[in-house]
């Protein structure tokens, strides 16, 4: 049975025997087992996007621990906004081709990097240089703003995000690498790797509507990345999502956070920000729910220095 099969029957599971499979501690769909890497986390500084990733990389033995010669890849970056990359609104596009590079030198037939975005698709990918990035590296640019691409999932376990509409990439898909901004959110306080899958569903007004944090927690109840790059180099500090358009909102940090955790990589983040895990209440929740490890004293963390 492939993923989309799989991801099929699932959807037609109801929320009770999600409820059963959770407490039986079922893993979430899609996260890969890292079991030969001595690190939870890579925290790495002081380089370019694309150095700092080949550096953190390493930590969990290179991408072909997560990348199978033949396998097929979807990358989630952020790019809803059409804005230069300087302006810290989304994803850095050095970064993406990168990412897309080593998936590719790692055996992947097929890269493709997507995203939902806010501003017209068209004018967001290449403003913010991702799409010249993506092809650079060899991946195909995917603008998911068509509802005609979303399929509808139950979530198991979830109490406010029963069903959610997902785009159907991800089920075709062999990897999933979840590849956000580090910035401000008014809504959130920061925007990170939970939050941005916000970008592979359909209707992220029911998530406003209907209790922010806790639908950006129960969505990994559903899909959960194999891979998640934090991208700190240059962080929104205010204004966010968007940002101001005079820079006074910006810092330049040349930072970087990788980890097949979600939560950890949030909970790291939201350090990195300038706030305390605990205060965002989606990564409490995220960490409750078996997601991932919130607490970062508990985790084994390579720093690195580039």
């Amino acid at each position: 049975m492939d993923r989309r099969e799989f991801l099929k029957m699932l959807g037609r599971f109801s929320v009770a025997a999600g409820m059963a499979a959770l407490a039986g501690g079922r893993r979430p769909l899609f996260a890969q087992a890292n079991g030969t890497s001595a690190w939870d986390l890579a925290a790495v500084m002081g380089g370019e996007p694309g150095d700092m990733f080949d550096a953190g990389i390493a930590s969990f033995g290179g991408m072909p621990s997560f990348v199978k010669p033949g396998q097929s890849v979807c990358i989630k970056v952020n790019a809803s906004w059409n804005a230069p990359p300087e302006r810290g609104a989304t994803t850095s596009p050095s970064l993406v081709e990168r990412i897309v590079r080593r998936c590719r030198e790692a055996g992947a037939s097929r890269v493709y990097v997507l995203d939902h975005t806010i501003e017209n698709a068209k004018l967001a990918f290449s403003s913010t240089g991702i799409e010249e990035a993506a092809r650079t590296g060899g991946a195909q640019i995917v603008p998911a703003n068509s509802r005609g691409y979303y399929q509808e999932l139950s979530v198991p376990g979830a109490q406010r995000l029963r069903s959610v509409m997902v785009h159907e990439l991800l089920l075709e898909t062999d990897v999933f690498i979840n590849v956000p901004i580090l910035k401000h959110h008014g809504s959130t306080t920061i925007t990170s790797a939970m939050k941005n899958l916000m970008g592979v569903i359909w209707d992220r007004g029911y998530y406003h509507a209907n209790d922010l944090h806790r639908c950006i927690a129960e969505f990994p109840l559903l899909v959960k990345p194999d891979l998640n790059v934090v991208d700190a180099y240059t962080v929104m500090n205010s204004g966010g999502p968007r940002g101001f358009y005079s820079g006074s909102d910006l810092s330049v940090r040349k930072m970087q956070i990788i980890s097949p955790d979600i939560v950890a990589v949030d909970a790291a983040a939201a350090r990195t920000w300038g706030t305390e895990p605990e205060k965002v209440r989606y990564i409490g929740l995220a960490h409750g729910f078996g997601l991932g490890e919130s607490n970062l004293e508990a985790l084994r963390i390579n720093r690195i220095r580039v």
